[in-house]
């Protein structure tokens, strides 16, 4: 992949609390190609929202700051540059669709109002034009009455027509980069699936780049052209989704997948992923995901038993993992894998 529009590189990010400083992302490196949709996947506190406000620059400072990286989009820095600026980016070169449109729309405006914002705050046309354009994007969303609904406000929706509204406001200025956060959250199933599939028509009809942020690991697999894997605030595994599901490289990503349904039949019960996730204000040095890691179990117990020396189990406990790369585009972050495969560069 030659050509990037965003390009994220060893973003750090962290917190500063009464307790002292929280680190939330460490090291953060992907990229995102024009018109590619890349999935962004882990449990709940891995860094996944905290990654897409700072690409937005919507974090509050303080509590937060950035400790280092770049976030470029076609080449130009976001992070140096001034407020002003940067506004002139979310919305026309950036949008984002947020996780909770209830929480994220103005309850006091109706839907059509905060639609029509969208031009006239960018300086696009005047209010009546941005009327009418606000009622024909709620119908290119598919917005069941858009001329009524667009006078109704938020609590007179239900949950999908509020995320319509989102997703009309999130494209109305045709913008290169859009990132979708759990955009499915709380929704029924059917529900779910409508909104995936307007995002994939609007994808392809806009000929936009989508940043995925999910759980769902079903969603990416139907959805994004890539998946990055990410575990208290680094991304542990990253690669073309089928190659990805085909053969997971890191244990947390192997852990995820064999926890599907349906992927171990006859099983009454799925397996689950040992241990806990370690505090964030306590991160411990080496491999972050050391103590949970079967891999590192097995080498332990070959320890214990006198078949191997101490030094097969040093090098997680003493270094952080880079990403190493087993095939064109296929990279995780495993020190075992690496020294197992022989493969890694």
């Amino acid at each position: 992949m030659t050509e990037r529009l965003l390009d994220v590189r060893s973003l750090r990010v962290a917190f500063e609390t009464e307790q002292g400083t929280v680190r939330a992302l460490f090291g953060v490196s992907f990229s995102v190609a024009p018109g590619e949709t890349v999935g962004l996947v882990g449990e709940s506190g891995c860094g996944k929202t905290v990654t897409a406000l700072s690409i937005l620059r919507l974090l509050p400072s303080p509590p937060s700051k950035v400790e280092g990286g770049e976030i470029l989009l076609r080449g130009e820095n976001l992070l140096p540059l001034p407020e002003k600026r940067m506004c002139d980016v979310r919305g026309k070169a950036i949008s984002m669709i947020f996780q909770e449109p209830m929480s994220s729309l103005n309850p006091v405006l109706t839907v059509g109002e905060q639609v029509a914002e969208v031009f006239t705050a960018h300086g696009v046309c005047g209010k009546r034009e941005a009327a009418e354009r606000a009622v024909a994007w709620l119908r290119k969303v598919r917005m069941p009455d858009a001329s009524l609904r667009a006078r109704e406000y938020p609590h007179q929706m239900s949950g999908g027509m509020r995320q319509r509204a989102m997703i009309a406001m999130a494209l109305a200025l045709s913008p290169s980069l859009v990132i979708a956060d759990e955009p499915t959250t709380a929704l029924d199933v059917t529900i779910q699936a409508q909104i995936m599939a307007l995002l994939q028509e609007m994808r392809e009809q806009e000929r936009m780049a989508v940043l995925l942020i999910t759980h769902d690991l079903g969603v990416v697999h139907d959805f994004a052209d890539r998946t990055a894997i990410m575990y208290l605030g680094r991304i542990v595994e990253i690669a073309p989704t089928r190659d990805l599901f085909a053969d997971p490289i890191h244990p947390y990503t192997q852990g995820l997948l064999a926890s599907l349904p349906g992927k171990q039949p006859g099983m009454k019960r799925l397996p689950s992923i040992p241990g806990t996730v370690p505090d964030l204000s306590a991160v411990p040095p080496g491999c972050p995901f050391a103590d949970r890691c079967p891999f590192r179990q097995a080498a332990f117990a070959r320890f214990r038993s006198g078949e191997a020396p101490a030094d097969s189990l040093e090098i997680c406990d003493r270094e952080d993992p880079p990403l190493f790369e087993y095939a064109p585009g296929h990279l995780a972050a495993c020190h075992y894998q690496r020294a197992a495969r022989g493969e890694a560069r």
